[in-house]
């Protein structure tokens, strides 16, 4: 590995500290570094700043994410383009898909130059809003997709079907749809289940829903989740990822499938999925 892209938290107050490590590291071992447009206001010269419009686009062996878990998921396009996995160096507060911290960054490019790592590939699930019949919005999701009510104090009806098969109807402040990566984040937070991030699984969580017997479920990867909006006094959200994506009108569909796309992520070290859930969950405490 000696291509590297750069996607930072714009936030994150020391930046000059991290530019400065990367560059020693770019002398140190005769590294590459690249970084979006979209950043090219705060990247230093020895970045070279390119755009996901190019083609072709440069030779990308992996991609450096400082930040938390929500700067991770926007590097997500960055990843799937380049075709390169990310590795997370966080910044932020959990960090459940980071691997590394910015103390460790030089051992873990020594690592990374010395092919002493894994891949672990994590699932993403497609979203098609449909609106009389037609696709009008389609997005990629690595932890969830969110059916939510947005301004309205009124509680919204979702109709949930697998398969064109009826599961059940809800009325609720909305509906995630996540991956067993987003298992640890707004999912959970809704009641939903932990599941290992190495799964192929969809979860359906409701979001306050107005009925105890209405529970989260998991369905196989395979299966396809069709939800129905109505009962809209206005427009709700679609959300992806964190991010308000599109309004959802009266009768809209969203289907959810799991997607032929992955996004590799790198892994340094033996640290299981259970060791994480009890040091930053505190599981079992």
């Amino acid at each position: 590995m000696k291509h590297f892209a750069i996607h930072i938290n714009p936030a994150f107050s020391d930046q000059p500290g991290i530019f400065g490590l990367l560059e020693k590291l770019a002398e140190e071992y005769d590294i590459i570094f690249y970084g979006l447009q979209e950043q090219r206001d705060i990247l230093p010269d020895f970045i070279r700043v390119f755009s996901l419009e190019w083609k072709p686009l440069p030779q990308i062996d992996c991609v450096l994410v400082f930040g938390g878990d929500g700067t991770i998921l926007r590097a997500k396009k960055l990843a799937l383009q380049t075709k390169a996995p990310i590795l997370g160096i966080n910044l932020g507060y959990l960090g459940f898909l980071s691997e590394t911290t910015l103390t460790e960054l030089k051992a873990s490019i020594r690592d990374l130059l010395n092919c002493k790592y894994k891949l672990l590939n994590r699932m993403l699930i497609s979203c098609h809003l449909k609106r009389e019949g037609k696709i009008i919005y389609h997005n990629l999701a690595l932890n969830d997709a969110v059916i939510y009510k947005a301004e309205t104090p009124r509680l919204i009806h979702v109709r949930i079907f697998n398969g064109g098969r009826f599961v059940f109807d809800t009325r609720c402040d909305g509906v995630i749809a996540s991956t067993p990566t987003g298992s640890t984040a707004y999912s959970l937070s809704a009641g939903g289940p932990l599941l290992s991030p190495e799964m192929q699984a969809i979860i359906l969580s409701p979001i306050n829903p107005h009925l105890l017997s209405i529970r989260p479920m998991v369905f196989p990867a395979r299966d396809r989740i069709l939800m129905k909006v109505y009962g809209l006094g206005e427009p709700a959200w679609l959300q992806v990822d964190g991010v308000n994506c599109v309004r959802i009108q009266e009768n809209d569909e969203v289907l959810i499938t799991a997607s032929r796309q992955v996004v590799p992520f790198i892994k340094l070290s033996n640290r299981t999925f259970y060791q994480i859930l009890r040091k930053k969950l505190h599981l079992g405490k």
